[in-house]
Order: structure tokens, then sequence, then C-alpha cells
């Protein structure tokens, strides 16, 4: 059953664990493919998102997504919309507003802390599926800090700025990087150059950026001032990739690549402790995108269901 903290008396949590076969935390399209897939396989998994709505990055990204096959000029927010419809037509119903904190292994499970809108939680996990994807690196490579001047990271923010008349330094040679400096180029910026330690960015991209505006190699940044390499802009941007967002699980220990994300089994998604599943882009799979992220909750799903099935089978066994 689900406990509350004493901290929190009477506090609730984001749903009951009896009967649950899978907690997954994040409803971005990883998670909730997870969740849905589980769902219509006729599992009951419990869906947990520290934001207001299921969707994810997609739900910060005014642009159209043309990389979904079947979505052509589909924008990120309306995919993400289209989550939060297919969650509904499947009989999931994510628990907003829920962070979890921590995780720890326990006996038959895992043990969950987390808080939400009505206080302090714990609760205990069959299974645990890590979608909690990823964050953008800051210029320092912590979580972002607001800095007046300087915006990190892709998404709504950016389309909403002016860049009528201002000078901006876009810093990062990924395709972000370069994708975002031909946007704010194409804003009416009075200049606008590029700095990247290297260039990693597909080939149209880079194709499209002016030479002269391209500063490639090392750069020293100062952001109370805004200047980069001693040069003084209205304006900077950081691209400088992702990091993924999975801190609250450091108490299980599982294996991870040099850059933090979550080592897996590429054919069941499961991590280096048995019953835990990292998903989508925390796992930081070939090709990281939406299509992906949902390929990965099916195969979580999947796993999860021969587990079910053979304990089920184990437990039929021994009662006969």
């Amino acid at each position: 059953m689900l406990q509350h903290s004493e901290a929190v008396q009477g506090g609730r949590g984001p749903g009951g664990d009896a009967g649950v076969d899978a907690v997954i935390v994040g409803a971005g399209p990883a998670g909730a493919s997870c969740a849905l897939w589980l769902a219509r396989l006729g599992l009951t998994p419990l869906l947990l998102e520290a934001g207001n709505a299921p969707g994810g990055l997609e739900r910060d990204n005014p642009h159209p997504d043309n990389w979904i096959a079947v979505l052509p000029d589909v924008t990120g927010a309306q995919v993400a919309d289209n989550i939060a419809r297919s969650l509904a037509q499947a009989g999931v119903v994510p628990r907003l507003g829920q962070r979890v904190r921590t995780a720890r292994p326990a006996p038959a499970g895992l043990l969950l802390e987390g808080d939400g809108p009505q206080g302090a939680w714990t609760l205990r996990a069959p299974r645990l599926v890590i979608a909690t994807g990823v964050r953008a690196r800051g210029l320092d490579d912590r979580p972002l800090q607001p800095s007046p001047g300087v915006l990190v990271g892709p998404g709504g923010h950016i389309v909403a700025q002016d860049y009528q008349g201002l000078s901006v330094a876009v810093l990062g040679g990924g395709d972000n990087g370069f994708e975002n400096y031909d946007y704010v180029r194409a804003q009416g910026a009075r200049t606008v150059h590029l700095y990247a330690r290297s260039v990693r960015a597909q080939r149209q991209w880079v194709a499209r950026a002016d030479a002269r505006d391209v500063r490639i190699g090392d750069y020293t940044v100062d952001p109370a001032g805004r200047t980069v390499n001693g040069q003084a802009y209205d304006l900077i941007l950081v691209f400088h990739g992702w990091a993924p967002q999975a801190d609250f699980a450091d108490g299980l220990a599982l294996a991870r690549d040099a850059r933090g994300f979550i080592r897996t089994d590429p054919a069941t998604a499961e991590a280096s402790l048995p019953g835990v599943y990292a998903i989508g882009e925390a796992a930081q799979r070939m090709h990281p995108c939406v299509v992906t992220a949902l390929a990965d909750g099916v195969v979580a799903a999947k796993a999860i269901q021969a587990q079910v099935e053979a304990a089920a089978a184990r437990q039929a066994g021994v009662s006969e």
C-alpha cells in the first residue's frame, strides 16, 4: 500500500501500489509508450510525471516535427497533445505534478520517495521504468540557472525571444546550434556568430551557415558580461547538448556510461539492476528522437509482460 510521509499527515500520494505491475517515471514519448502498451497488454502501469501535462520535451517544441513519418506538419506541442489523447484512450491516467526524489532497492521490489501537490509520499514498486529523459547542458554543465541575456537549450523560450536588431552569439557545434543560428539570423538579428569547439551538425545545416559567422575552436564565455572571447553580445544562446535527467535513481547504483547515461540491455531495456528499466533518452539510444523513444517503450513493456507472465506461470506451478 502507499505509505505517507510522517512529515505530511494525511498527505495523498500518486496512487496506490496494489496490483501495479510497473511504476513508470516520466510521461514523455518513451514513458507514455511503455504505459500505453502495458495497459493494452492487460497489465497495470502507474505513470508518474513531474510536470503538469504529458509529452516531455515535445511539449515545449513549437516547431513542426517532420522527422516522424506518420505525423507530417505536426508540431512538437501537438505531438504532446496526441500523447495525452493516446493515454486517455488506453485508460492510463498519468499522475501529474509527482516528482520522484529517491529510489532504492527494497524487499520484493523498489522503494520510491517523492512529493506532489498533496504532499510527500513513499511507494513500493515491483518494477521501475526510468523515462525521465534529458536536460539541456548549461555553460558549466550544471542544471540551468536563470541568467539575464543567456538562453539555454532549444524550446519555446527561443521562439518567444525578439531578436530584431540584436547581436547574438550561438554556442554549440551540433544540429541545435546550427539550426538555431539559422533561425535567429532569419528573425532580423543584427549579427549572429556561431561558436563551435567542433562541428558535429548534419551537413545540410552546416551548408546553410555563412562561413564568416562561424568560429571553430575553443572559446571563453563571461555570462555576466555577455561576452564570448571578449566580444560583447546582447544575447548568448547555449546549445551544449544534453545530460541525463535521472539523479533520483542514484541510490540504485545502476551501470552508466562515461557521460552518465544508463546502460541497458537493448533486447529488453533492462538496466544492471533486475526489475529496473531505462528507456528513451535517459538511456541514450543510438539515434535519440521521438520515434526511438516510442520504440523503447514497447521493448520495455514487452519485457515486463514476459516477466509478469513467467512469474504467474511459476506461481501456478507451485500452487498445483
